[in-house]
């Protein structure tokens, strides 16, 4: 049973030489069509929304990190004594921080799977040398062809492939290209405030059974301060970023979309086992560069798309 969604897709049909929109309820099949049809021709350009609220979300992630790093580095670390405990807390957490910024200047400047805009034309569809009675979907909001397991989104303004969800906080939406660098932005975050909360509570100890002047650079209320505020931040971000890593690893076990499973939208597309849907995701063999926020992963270029025809 379709769901209203599919059912109120705009489509084109096809007959020979005839072109117009009508909507077309048949059985679906599909004829694969290649990624280079419907990649979009700005995905190997810099891609950034301009959205005042994303930016503004993207702005206070990197300031919260940016004080994390004041208050571990000048607040803890700094004052130590003891030096090995320094210079490896110091090297962790900025090595963990560097990649958490790192993911997420990824997923934010990464084409996250657009469709290529206005495409939807007489000629193209043409082209494409469908044959009578086939029919391809058209989005009535950017005028593109409209893939399989494609979704709009309002604030790109485009249509996204295996759209997961708009998020605020990379100013982008989450698909299929950048949905790498998305998941290793929540890791990095909820370890890099796990590490911060166990510093944290490190510190407090070390300043009950020490002088409180002597365990840190500012005066004992500003420290207070300062360390609750980090507990705090550390606390939200890491019970947030561990739900989101949470959700996104299952969702892409099971290959469903955030989209897909809100709308609970009919399965059509092949099922493969957990191991090849992490793959698709993260590139293979498995290696480290699964970690990596500077490694592209291949989705395969010989990858081909359905259009419900």
């Amino acid at each position: 049973m379709k769901s209203p969604v599919h059912r109120c897709r705009d489509v084109e049909h096809s007959r020979g030489q005839a072109w117009a929109g009508t909507t077309f309820l048949q059985m679906e099949q599909r004829i694969p069509i290649s990624k280079d049809v419907i990649t979009s021709s700005s995905a190997s350009a810099m891609w950034f929304i301009k959205d005042a609220c994303g930016i503004i979300c993207a702005l206070i992630t990197w300031l919260l990190v940016l004080y994390a790093e004041f208050v571990v580095l000048f607040v803890m670390l700094l004052p130590s004594k003891n030096l090995t405990y320094s210079i490896v807390n110091g090297s962790l957490f900025n090595a963990l921080a560097f990649l958490a910024l790192a993911s997420h200047l990824r997923a934010m400047c990464t084409d996250p799977g657009a469709v290529p805009k206005g495409n939807a034309t007489k000629e193209y569809i043409e082209s494409l040398q469908l044959k009578p009675g086939q029919v391809v979907y058209k989005c009535p909001k950017c005028c593109s062809i409209k893939p399989d397991r494609a979704h709009h989104c309002s604030v790109c303004k485009r249509c996204i492939r295996k759209m997961d969800h708009h998020c605020p906080w990379v100013n982008n939406c989450v698909g299929e290209n950048n949905q790498k660098y998305f998941v290793l932005f929540t890791m990095y975050i909820a370890l890099v405030s796990l590490h911060a909360l166990f510093m944290v509570v490190f510190h407090f100890l070390y300043c009950f059974e020490d002088d409180w002047t002597k365990c840190s650079s500012f005066s004992p209320p500003a420290t207070v301060i300062l360390l609750i505020l980090l507990c705090f931040e550390g606390l939200l971000f890491l019970i947030f970023t561990s739900v989101m890593f949470g959700t996104q690893v299952h969702s892409i076990c099971t290959d469903e979309t955030g989209i897909e499973q809100l709308k609970k939208e009919e399965r059509r597309w092949a099922k493969k086992t957990k191991w090849m849907n992490l793959r698709a995701v993260f590139g293979h063999p498995f290696s480290l560069l699964w970690f990596s926020p500077f490694s592209t992963p291949d989705h395969g270029k010989a990858e081909t798309y359905q259009y419900v025809v």
